[in-house]
């Protein structure tokens, strides 16, 4: 049945306008499945990153507050991060290149808050922004999480830690202060599970 629909369009021309170790950052042409033919289409190629719905041995969600450049404010989220590589670029689809998105889920809950835990499920792995990127969320829950150190942040890292009930963070994310779509996808899945 599906290969009848005939949706897919045909990538006839790509401009890599930026492409370097941080970004590919693409203007496309099209062919439509009626032929036609539009462009501009933007996209990019970013790398793969990890979100982690973690909880405390006292049942409290570990939350970081940290300035997002997007939207030009401090927001507060989940920890995340992105999915090293081996070849030291920023984007890449080969999967041989890229840590393992739990040794990289752990990796981010222990840099960012210094905590971890002995209790981890994979939730769901969702591409980041289907529209316009190429990259995927890897979405985990982990809990019993307990303080093993400090926090080990990267350079660009500014970032304080909060603990939050469950009813602290349903409250942020109906006010708006909860703003990262995937990391309320993370919760809503963490929550039924």
């Amino acid at each position: 049945m599906k290969d009848q629909e005939n949706l897919a369009w045909e990538e006839i021309r790509t401009e890599h306008i930026v492409q370097d170790e941080w970004i590919d950052f693409r203007r496309s042409a099209y062919r439509f499945p009626d032929g036609s033919v539009f462009e501009p289409f933007y996209s990019y190629s970013r790398r793969d990153y990890v979100v982690i719905v973690a909880c405390d041995t006292e049942g409290k969600y570990l939350c970081v507050r940290q300035f997002r450049q997007g939207i030009k404010r401090v927001t507060t989220e989940f920890p995340a991060g992105g999915i090293e590589r081996k070849d030291g670029r920023e984007y890449g689809a080969d999967g041989l290149s890229a840590e393992d998105a739990l040794a990289a889920a752990k990796r981010e809950l222990l840099e960012e808050t210094g905590y971890t835990s002995d209790e981890w499920r994979h939730l769901l792995t969702v591409p980041s922004n289907a529209t316009i990127a190429d990259n995927y969320a890897h979405l985990f829950r982990a809990k019993n999480c307990r303080k093993v150190s400090g926090q080990s942040l990267d350079e660009t890292e500014f970032l304080h830690v909060q603990r939050h009930s469950a009813q602290e963070i349903e409250e942020l994310i109906a006010q708006g202060e909860f703003p990262q779509a995937v990391h309320i996808a993370a919760w809503l899945l963490a929550r039924r599970t």
